[in-house]
C-alpha cells in the first residue's frame, strides 16, 4: 500500500483562489446554497444573513488554526465564566477586526442596500443586561486582540432580559426573542453535550483503602449542548471562542402519557428541563424564580467544568499541572458555585484527597467583585441548596469549617467572634443562607475590585476582615472598554478624524490618543471636531424624530444618562434638576438659557417597583415639558425605550454631557463614563467608581465634580441624616418636590408619585439625593456657562479623548494576564 502523502496543513481543502474566496463570491454561495434565494426574491434579512454567514466563513480557518495552536503548544488557557455577555451586534465589530470594511461597502452597494440597513437588520444578542455583561464582551475582544488563549463561557438564553416598551409612561416588558430568525454567527456542537445533575441524594461508602467516599445518586438530569461563537482579534489572525450552553431534556417525549392522551404531561419533563436556558434573569422575587436562577448558575458551571476537564485530560494524565494550564475567572458571584463543583469532581470522580483538591482549586480560581452594596451580595437559602445541590452543600460546610479554623487562629481574641461570623460562608439566622461572595473569596487565589475606590472600599469595609487575614489575595483591576467598538465602530467620523491626524496606532494602543492633545487649541482642528459632533447629533436626531413626536434643537446641549435604572444611579436626581430648569424657564420665559436636550434610557428590573416608578415620573415630566409653549426648544426631555448596545452606539457619540451621578461609594466602577469620555463628552459626576480615576487623568478643570464623597456619605448617615431639613431649607428643592407630591405631572393619576416624595423626604433618602441636590445644581450651572464658550468646550472635549488611554480594556486585560492569570500571548500565523 502506498504511504499517505505528508501534509503540514490541518485543513481538508487547499487555500482558496483569491477571487473565489472574495466576500462577494461567498455571499452569492450562501444566498443560493444555504438560503435557497436568488437575485429575484431575496430580502434585506436574507442579505444580512448571507453576509453574516460569509463573514463567519472567513473566520473559520483562523478559528480552527487558533485552537490548533493552543492545543499543539499546550498553553495555559483562561476560562472567563460570566452569566452575561452583552455582545450587541457582531457584524460591524467583526468586519472591523478583520479589516473588511471596504469590501463590505462595495458589496452593500452592489446588492442594493445601505451599510446601515444591513447592520440594523441584526438583532442585539440577548445574552446580557448591564455593565457586567458589556464588560465581559469588551474583555473577550481585548483577549483576542492581545492574542491570549482565552475562552468565554455562558448560557445561550433563548430570550434576553426583555424588550422594553413604554405605554402611558410606564415600562412594559415583552419577550426579547432575539433568536427568532436564528443566529448566523453560532455553530452548534452536539458532540459537546454534557449531563448536569440536580437534586438526588448523597451516599457514602468506604473504598478499598479505607477512605470515606461520596456519591451523588438518583438525580434529575439535564443535558447541556454547546454553541460556539467566534471572537476575532483585531488584525492578528487570532480567533477565540465564546461557548454558550443550551439546556436540553434527557427525554424529549413520554410515550406512555402521549398514548393516554395526556399531551401536556408527555412533554412536561422536556419543558421543565429546557426552561433553564429559556430566559436571562428570571424574577427572583418569587421562589420559583430563585430555584431557576440557582439552576442556571450551576447548569452552566457544571457543563463548563466538564468541558475544561475534557480538554485538560486530553493532554495530561494527572492533575499536578492543572493550575499551570487552567485559569478560571469568576465574573461576579454568579459562577462561584464552580468552586465546590471542582472540589466535587476532584474528590468524588477523580479520587483526590481533600488537601490536594483544595490546593488545585484555590490556585485555579480568581474572583472579580462588582458591587459595594452589601445587600447586593448574592445569598442562597441553605434549604434550596439542600434540595438542588446536596453534595455541594456538604462540600461548602467542609470548606467553611476548615477556613474558619484557620481564621480563628488569626482572630483569636474573644471580641473577634463577630469577625469570624461575618467571614463564615454560612449566614446564621432564622433562615440559614449561603454567602456566595464569601465562598468566592475563600476559594480563590485572587480577589479584585474594578476601580481604585471600589477596591479600597472592599479592603477597608465590605471585606475588611478577609483583607486583614489574607491581604495578598486582594488587588485592583480598573475596568476598561474596547476602543474597536466604542470609537472605531460607534463613531466612525471621529475615528477617521483621529486617524487622519495621528495615525491608526490608537486602535491597538489607546494611549496613543495622547497625540491629539497638541491640537487642542488648533482652530482648524476645532472646526473638524465640532463638525463630527454635529453630524453625530444629526444622526441621533434622525433616529429620535422618526420614532417620537418631538423636534430636537441640534444646537442644544445633549445631556445623557443612559444605564440600568436603579436608585443608587440616581436618575431621580437628574429628574429633579430637569424640573428645576423647567421652573426657571417658566419663571422667566425671556431669559437667555443654554438650550438642553436631556436624554434618559435604561431598563428597570421587572420586579423593581420603585425604579419603574422613576421611569414613569421621567416620562410624565417629559410630557409636560415638551408640550409647554413657554419652554419651546430651550428644554426637551426624552426617555428612549429599549436601551441596548446598538442604541448606546447612537446616543454616546452625539452626547455633550455624560451624567455619572451615583451616590459616592455605591458604583463599583462604571464603564459608561469611559465610553462617553472616549467620544468627547464631558463628565458631570460624583467621586464614585472610575470617575475618580477619570478626574485624575483629565484634571479638575476638564470634569464637573460635585457632591459628597464616599466617606462623607458614611459620616452623614452615621451622624443622623435628616433629609426633611434639606427639603425645608432649600426653597427651590422644596418647590420641585412639592410638584411631585401634589400631582403637577400626573393630574390624571393623582397620588402615584407620593412614594417617591415619601422615600426622599420621610423615609431617609437612602442615596442622599437631597444632600447632593444643591451641589449638583451648582455644577450644572458651571456646565451651562462652559458650554456657552464653544472654543473652551471643544478644547476640554479634545483633552478628554486624548487622556482616555488608561481606560482601554486592553490595558485591563493585560494586567489580569500578567498579575492574576500568568498567561502569555500566542502568535497565530497564516
Amino acid at each position: 500500500m502506498a504511504a499517505k502523502k505528508k501534509t503540514t496543513s490541518i485543513f481538508f481543502t487547499d487555500a482558496h483562489d483569491p477571487e473565489s474566496y472574495s466576500l462577494r463570491n461567498q455571499f452569492a454561495e450562501n444566498m443560493e446554497f444555504r438560503l435557497a434565494k436568488d437575485k429575484t426574491n431575496y430580502t434585506l434579512r436574507d442579505a444580512y444573513t448571507a453576509l453574516a454567514l460569509s463573514v463567519r466563513d472567513r473566520l473559520m480557518r483562523n478559528w480552527l488554526r487558533t485552537q490548533h495552536v493552543y492545543a499543539e503548544k499546550d498553553v495555559k488557557k483562561v476560562y472567563y465564566l460570566s452569566l452575561e455577555f452583552l455582545m450587541g451586534r457582531l457584524l460591524s465589530n467583526t468586519l472591523i477586526n478583520l479589516k473588511y470594511e471596504k469590501e463590505f461597502a462595495e458589496l452593500a452597494q452592489e446588492i442594493g442596500f445601505t451599510q446601515e440597513q444591513l447592520r440594523d437588520s441584526e438583532k442585539d444578542m440577548g445574552l446580557g443586561n448591564g455593565g457586567l455583561g458589556r464588560l465581559a464582551a469588551c474583555f473577550l475582544d481585548s483577549m483576542a486582540t492581545l492574542g491570549l488563549p482565552a475562552f468565554g463561557y455562558g448560557i445561550r438564553y433563548e430570550y434576553g432580559i426583555f424588550d422594553q416598551d413604554i405605554e402611558r409612561g410606564y415600562q412594559i416588558e415583552h419577550p426579547d426573542n432575539w433568536l427568532i430568525y436564528g443566529c448566523p454567527w453560532e455553530i452548534m456542537r452536539p458532540d459537546l453535550t454534557y449531563r448536569v445533575k440536580f437534586g438526588g441524594t448523597v451516599m457514602t461508602d468506604i473504598d478499598a483503602r479505607g477512605r470515606l467516599r461520596f456519591s451523588w445518586v438518583d438525580t434529575d438530569d439535564v443535558l447541556a449542548v454547546a454553541y460556539d461563537i467566534p471572537i476575532p482579534g483585531y488584525g492578528n489572525n487570532v480567533v477565540n471562542n465564546l461557548r454558550l450552553w443550551q439546556a436540553k431534556s434527557t427525554q424529549d417525549f413520554n410515550f406512555e402519557y402521549f398514548n393516554k392522551g395526556d399531551y401536556a404531561a408527555a412533554v412536561a419533563d422536556k419543558t421543565a428541563s429546557e426552561t433553564i436556558s429559556k430566559v436571562l434573569y428570571p424574577n427572583d422575587n418569587i421562589d420559583p424564580g430563585k430555584v431557576l436562577r440557582l439552576k442556571q448558575q450551576y447548569f452552566f458551571v457544571s457543563a463548563t467544568l466538564q468541558d475544561i476537564l475534557r480538554a485538560y485530560k486530553a493532554k495530561h494524565s494527572t492533575f499536578k499541572k492543572f493550575p499551570d494550564k487552567v485559569a478560571i475567572q469568576l465574573n461576579d458571584t454568579h459562577p462561584s458555585i464552580a468552586i465546590p463543583e471542582l472540589m466535587r469532581i476532584l474528590l468524588d470522580e477523580e479520587g483526590l484527597e481533600w488537601d490536594a483538591a483544595w490546593d488545585i482549586t484555590v490556585k485555579t480560581f480568581a474572583y472579580t467583585n462588582h458591587t459595594v452594596m452589601a445587600e447586593a451580595l448574592e445569598k442562597w437559602d441553605v434549604s434550596l441548596f439542600e434540595s438542588l445541590l446536596p453534595r455541594h452543600l456538604n462540600i461548602i460546610y467542609e470548606i467553611n469549617h476548615r477556613y474558619l479554623e484557620r481564621a480563628r487562629q488569626f482572630y483569636s481574641n474573644p471580641e473577634d467572634i463577630k469577625k469570624i461570623a461575618g467571614m463564615s460562608i454560612i449566614e446564621e439566622g432564622e433562615k440559614k443562607r449561603v454567602r456566595m461572595a464569601n465562598l468566592a473569596i475563600i476559594g480563590s487565589h485572587s480577589v479584585n475590585g474594578v476601580a481604585a475606590l471600589h477596591t479600597h472600599i472592599l479592603k477597608t469595609d465590605i471585606f475588611a476582615d478577609f483583607y486583614r487575614f489574607e491581604p495578598e489575595k486582594f488587588n485592583n483591576k480598573t475596568n476598561g472598554i474596547t476602543q474597536r467598538r466604542w470609537l472605531k465602530e460607534a463613531n466612525p467620523s471621529l475615528s477617521e478624524l483621529i486617524t487622519k491626524t495621528i495615525g491608526d496606532g490608537w486602535i491597538t494602543d489607546l494611549y496613543k490618543l495622547k497625540g491629539i492633545e497638541k491640537f487642542k487649541a488648533d482652530p482648524d482642528f476645532h472646526i473638524q471636531w465640532q463638525a463630527v459632533k454635529r453630524q453625530c447629533k444629526q444622526n441621533l436626531i434622525q433616529y429620535i424624530e422618526s420614532r417620537y413626536p418631538v423636534r430636537i434643537n441640534p444646537e442644544s446641549m445633549f445631556d445623557a444618562q443612559v444605564k440600568r435604572i436603579h436608585e443608587y444611579k440616581r436618575q431621580l436626581l437628574n429628574a429633579l434638576h430637569v424640573i428645576t430648569l423647567y421652573n426657571r424657564i417658566k419663571d422667566n420665559p425671556q431669559a437667555d438659557v443654554v438650550p438642553r436636550t436631556v436624554i434618559f434610557a435604561g431598563k428597570a428590573a421587572p420586579g423593581y417597583y420603585f425604579a419603574k416608578l422613576v421611569i414613569k415620573l421621567i416620562n410624565s415630566i417629559a410630557e409636560v415639558v415638551n408640550s409647554d409653549p413657554d419652554v419651546g426648544d430651550k428644554l426637551k426631555v426624552l426617555f428612549l425605550k429599549n436601551y441596548s448596545v446598538s442604541l448606546s452606539e447612537k446616543i454616546i457619540p452625539a452626547s455633550d454631557l455624560s451624567e455619572q451621578i451615583s451616590t459616592a461609594g455605591f458604583e463599583a466602577s462604571g464603564t459608561g463614563n469611559m465610553k462617553f469620555q472616549l467620544n468627547g463628552a464631558l463628565t458631570i459626576g460624583t467621586m464614585d467608581g472610575a470617575n475618580v480615576e477619570i478626574r485624575e487623568e483629565v484634571g479638575d478643570e476638564n470634569i464637573f465634580i460635585f457632591g459628597l464623597e464616599a466617606d462623607e456619605v458614611v459620616d452623614l448617615k452615621r451622624n443622623g441624616y435628616n433629609p426633611f431639613e434639606y427639603y425645608q431649607s432649600n426653597q427651590e428643592l422644596k418647590r420641585v418636590l412639592d410638584m411631585i407630591q401634589y400631582n403637577f405631572f400626573n393630574r390624571s393619576e393623582p397620588g402615584i408619585f407620593k412614594p417617591i416624595f415619601d422615600a426622599l423626604v420621610h423615609h431617609g433618602d437612602k442615596y442622599c439625593l437631597l444632600a447632593d441636590y444643591a451641589s449638583y445644581v451648582e455644577a450644572q450651572e458651571r456646565v451651562a456657562r462652559e458650554f456657552l464658550n464653544r472654543t473652551t468646550w471643544t478644547e476640554k472635549s479634545i483633552i478628554n479623548v486624548a487622556r482616555s488611554g488608561k481606560f482601554s480594556s486592553d490595558r485591563t486585560i493585560r494586567e489580569y494576564a500578567e498579575e492574576i492569570w500568568h498567561v502569555k500571548p500566542i502568535k497565530v500565523t497564516d
